[in-house]
């Protein structure tokens, strides 16, 4: 029998089914039912892609921003943000704003479309009193290297001919002169840490166009024209800003916006779970915790190679040798086994009858499966 007086959930979304504060809510009220004086505290886990903005904005206790930008194909599009006023913080996530759903099969092609619609969350955000940002990159319909984003706050690029350049992807090709005097000048008083766990370098066999270019629309002939303007760009803002940044892990991601970030609002760029865990302030109740759970809705390699539930194992196994680690899923795949060579002691999932994936998606039987399935590890814990 094992102590069990202070437990830490800490579980990723069910996509589709619940959130993962909800989530959270759900395995509390299981602990409970088994141990009624324990000591149980909820953390949203979340790792800078889809899901980052409500788990954040749940666990700091602020509030969704809806509002409506430009998109990536230049039309106005539904965005949303996440605020929270007591610490001046806004938490973004660029594919509300610019992110590769938004842009139908047949349209899909990254020489015409734009982040300018993050560069709009970005001011509106400061307007509202925002001056800490963190900002999740993936999943962009974009390789514009933010050269909307940046036109949109007030940054000026323009052609050989002294008339403005565009603000999609095709248009880099185009700047010969950047003049950043008329930037917004609370930029300077903002921070921006960036969730991205992408390593790739600006341009090169390695760089944005080449390897994620195919998957937004790109032919071979726009991935090699793409890369081209890219490094001129790249040269053009290195030598104007006095920074070297192209070749930084992760100045490739989503279309060249991490060198953006870095470039020219000289941002931190950080592992997604890493940033995450760190905001919630989770450190202190792993230190004391005899157990955490963990989870997610489909576990399997990828969730080992640091997705939310692996990065809370690894850091609780870091602060507290004797911690004890599970992990509730609505699928494993057979390398889900990973898992366990990275802080998970064990991990179960949910389903206890065969039923199609639309029925174990449903919200009331993901609640159900979830809560039974938590019942029982505690029973047999205790």
């Amino acid at each position: 029998m094992m102590k069990l007086n202070h437990i830490v959930v800490a579980i990723d979304s069910f996509k589709g089914s619940l959130s993962s504060w909800e989530a959270g809510k759900v395995v509390r009220e299981a602990v409970q039912t088994v141990l009624p004086t324990a000591k149980v505290a909820i953390f949203p886990l979340a790792d800078g892609g889809e899901g980052t903005v409500d788990a954040l904005v749940d666990g700091l206790q602020g509030e969704i921003v809806s509002t409506v930008v430009k998109g990536p194909l230049q039309k106005p599009v539904k965005s949303r943000y996440g605020l929270v006023a007591t610490e001046k913080l806004a938490v973004m996530e660029m594919a509300d704003a610019a992110g590769l759903p938004l842009v139908p099969e047949e349209k899909r092609n990254p020489l015409y479309t734009t982040t300018y619609g993050l560069g709009e969350l970005i001011l509106q955000a400061i307007d509202t009193g925002c001056r800490d940002f963190i900002i999740g990159i993936g999943g962009s319909a974009t390789n514009d290297c933010g050269l909307g984003m940046l036109t949109a706050l007030g940054w000026k690029f323009r052609k050989a001919d002294g008339t403005s350049a565009g603000i999609c992807g095709g248009d880099l090709s185009e700047v010969t002169t950047i003049d950043g005097s008329r930037g917004d000048a609370r930029l300077k008083e903002c921070r921006f840490r960036i969730a991205c766990d992408v390593t790739n370098p600006l341009y090169g066999p390695n760089g944005c166009s080449v390897v994620f270019g195919p998957q937004k629309g790109a032919t071979p002939e726009i991935v090699k024209e793409m890369d081209e303007a890219i490094h001129r760009f790249a040269d053009l803002a290195e030598g104007e800003l006095g920074t070297s940044c192209a070749t930084a892990p992760g100045a490739g991601a989503a279309g060249g916006l991490g060198f953006a970030f870095q470039t020219f609002l000289g941002a931190e760029l950080i592992p997604g779970t890493e940033l995450c865990l760190e905001t919630i302030g989770i450190r202190p109740a792993l230190e004391q915790a005899d157990l955490l759970i963990t989870g997610e809705g489909r576990m399997d390699y990828q969730t080992a190679m640091g997705k939310g539930p692996a990065g809370v194992a690894r850091l609780a196994h870091e602060l507290n040798e004797s911690i004890k680690t599970v992990a509730v899923c609505g699928c494993a795949l057979p390398d889900a086994e990973l898992v366990n060579q990275h802080g998970i002691d064990a991990y179960f999932p949910i389903l206890h009858m065969p039923m199609t994936p639309q029925e174990a998606m449903e919200e009331k039987n993901t609640r159900r499966n979830l809560k039974q399935t938590v019942l029982q590890i505690v029973r047999l814990m205790k």
